[in-house]
C-alpha cells in the first residue's frame, strides 16, 4: 500500500519545500514523468480489463 501512497502522492500536485530547488527545467522533467506515469497506469488497467474479458 506504500507504494501506492508514494504513486499518489507523486501525481498529485502537493507542497514544495522550501529548500527544494526551481528551475524551468526540473519543472518540465518532473511533468513529463507525470505524463509517463499516468500513461503506464492507463496501459496496466486496460490490459487487465483485457485479460479480463477473455
Amino acid at each position: 500500500m506504500e507504494v501506492f501512497n508514494k504513486i499518489l502522492g507523486y501525481l498529485l500536485f502537493r507542497k514544495k519545500s522550501a529548500d527544494a530547488p526551481s528551475s524551468i527545467n526540473l519543472n518540465i522533467m518532473h511533468g513529463i514523468n507525470r505524463i509517463s506515469i499516468f500513461m503506464f497506469l492507463i496501459c496496466l488497467i486496460l490490459l487487465a480489463v483485457k485479460l479480463l474479458n477473455r
